[in-house]
């Protein structure tokens, strides 16, 4: 048996109000290098033991592999293909269009969508066809948000139809057509700034369908769509997630074919055998690692760092992705720790000199623990760095190095504020903590591992951090905020967002959540901007995986903190889409 020792730790004190001191039980493999004071008192976080193990991981087993699978799921598209093409009503088109999407296999189908939605409705409709000429709120709706969905400049004032000319807001008469109403309210959730028309959509359409839960009717699968859109737009929801739901959803209605619910069923759990070897290759090289039992500190989370890749990229050929991020997220998770629970001023300060010089002779200035965690981050980058060169001849090193040292550095100044006792401004806070959510360091490592051909343009935005990596990157700090910041500053922490703005305005909590609220409902009508924009050097697979980053920070952080804490939520969903495949007698 190990010997054990104990280091005397606290959680950090802010300003001159003293916490409580306590031991820590740490075992022996907890090395300090001559560098570290055995007495130096540190903050521990109680971070629970993961749930998931390395033997449950690797006993991971599916049916859904093989010949007879493929053959099926080969027919059975062809199938499905078959039929978007022979339907000709352009309501129609829609409404299967929208019900493959949410089903989770339209990444099969994307250049026959886009046929459809070009020539048959956006070349027609756009100029007064069918679409247009009935006064018909739903497939208004629907087209409109399928168009802007795939990029096309759909006006916002075909809704100026609905509204009432003389008292300028929308007609009363339309809160009967709820299902009309639900599609106005997913579509304007696609809106961008100044676009009022829009604003006004969903301000009428929230409240219609808030009244509509209230009331007591019948309807019983409507009333779930309505629950379901109001919790979170679908604009704003993970692809993979609303799959499994409305799968269930599909199922039971009327107008169900079985032809793609099967489809659906078939290729969901042929992806989820897909993600359990990525799963179980990222286990072992965890495993490897040995943070979980040198660095007993930091969150052990490797079950819910891969879950964040398959919200980012689930699709079956971005393996390589997945595993690459499943380490960066590691990493950044382990550091994160260093920064926030572990580490001392003086030891981040050369932690953060030694990832910014990206010299491994620096680690002999490092305490043992930081050692193991400086030689993994450069092993494991620069084994990346020489992934791309190998694949696209392009030496990346200095653009994954500079991204990483930018994100210690944030770390860095926010330890210098706690230990200063220094609360910032929400500016102040805001305009360091968009690096700090580690969005652009991960957003550097997809754009080399998705992209080919890599363009000087796009290199050259990257390194800026452009404007939907920034987008992307506040919804991600800001969701965060909303669902960790009252726990971390509990145990001991930076004031987030939300205490930086009552601070500065005197606001109580529910309003600043509120203000924080605003402020990710404005940055989406950004970033929908600049999605759309046709000046945009990356394409359009990079700016749809930065937008999935986003949807899966709101996501993890919908109930609190779901990446820290993996039992609720966050273990449904582990199990929903990463162990339990769809049962044939569901």
């Amino acid at each position: 048996m190990p010997t054990i020792s104990y280091h005397l730790v606290t959680s950090r004190t802010s300003g001159s109000v003293p916490r409580a001191f306590k031991y820590c039980k740490a075992t022996s493999s907890e090395k300090i290098s001559s560098h570290s004071d055995i007495n130096v008192v540190r903050q521990s976080a109680n971070y629970h033991p993961p749930i998931w193990h390395y033997d449950y991981i690797q006993s991971l087993r599916s049916e859904y592999v093989g010949e007879s699978c493929t053959r099926r799921i080969e027919k059975l598209k062809g199938e499905v293909r078959t039929m978007l093409h022979k339907v000709v009503d352009p309501l129609q088109q829609l409404e299967l269009i929208d019900i493959i999407q949410r089903l989770g296999i339209s990444y099969h189908f994307e250049s026959d969508i886009r046929t459809i939605l070009e020539f048959n409705i956006y070349n027609t409709n756009y100029q007064g066809g069918y679409m247009c000429k009935k006064d018909n709120l739903y497939a208004t709706a629907l087209a409109f948000r399928l168009l802007r969905q795939h990029g096309y400049s759909f006006p916002q004032e075909i809704f100026n139809r609905f509204k009432n000319n003389e008292l300028g807001c929308f007609e009363q008469s339309l809160c009967d057509d709820i299902k009309g109403i639900l599609c106005l309210y997913e579509a304007s959730f696609l809106l961008i700034e100044g676009e009022s028309v829009l604003e006004e959509a969903r301000d009428f359409a929230t409240k219609t369908l808030k009244e509509f839960i209230m009331k007591l009717n019948t309807d019983q699968k409507l009333s779930a769509m309505v629950s379901h859109a109001l919790e979170l737009p679908l604009h704003w929801r993970i692809q993979r997630l609303e799959a499994r739901w409305f799968i269930d959803v599909y199922r039971s209605r009327e107008d169900m074919n079985p032809m793609l619910l099967e489809f659906a069923e078939l290729d969901f759990n042929m992806v989820q055998a897909v993600h359990q070897e990525d799963l179980k290759q990222m286990s072992r090289w965890w495993s490897n690692t040995s943070f979980g039992e040198n660095l007993s500190f930091a969150r052990d989370r490797l079950m819910e760092n891969f879950l964040w890749t398959v919200g980012i990229s689930f699709q079956p050929w971005f393996g390589y992705n997945r595993r690459m991020l499943t380490k960066v997220f590691s990493l950044i998770t382990t550091i994160d720790d260093v920064y926030d629970v572990y580490g001392t001023l003086d030891e981040l300060e050369l932690f953060t000199d030694a990832v910014e010089r990206w010299d491994v002779n620096a680690i002999e200035q490092l305490p043992y623990y930081m050692q193991i965690c400086f030689l993994s981050l450069h092993n494991s980058v620069n084994e990346m760095a020489f992934d791309t060169l190998k694949e696209k001849g392009l030496n990346n090193i200095r653009y994954l190095k500079t991204a990483w040292a930018d994100l210690c550095k944030s770390y860095l100044l926010e330890a210098k504020w706690y230990y200063s006792g220094h609360t910032p401004s929400f500016q102040e806070y805001i305009e360091n903590a968009w690096i700090s959510i580690s969005a652009p360091v991960i957003m550097v490592h997809v754009y080399f591992a998705i992209t080919n051909p890599i363009t000087k343009e796009a290199l050259g935005c990257l390194e800026e951090y452009s404007n939907i990596i920034h987008c992307s990157s506040m919804i991600s700090r800001l969701a965060d905020d909303l669902g960790t910041s009252k726990a971390e500053v509990e145990r001991g922490d930076v004031p987030k967002s939300i205490q930086c703005h009552m601070n500065d305005t005197g606001a109580s909590e529910e309003d600043a959540r509120e203000y924080i609220r605003s402020l990710i409902g404005t940055t989406w009508k950004k970033f929908n901007e600049e999605r759309t924009a046709n000046s945009s050097p990356f394409p359009e697979t990079f700016v749809e995986i930065v937008m999935n980053f986003a949807r899966m920070a709101q996501c993890m952080y919908q109930h609190g903190d779901g990446h820290g804490v993996e039992y609720g939520e966050t273990k449904d969903r582990v199990l929903a889409l990463l162990i339990h495949p769809i049962s044939k007698h569901q």
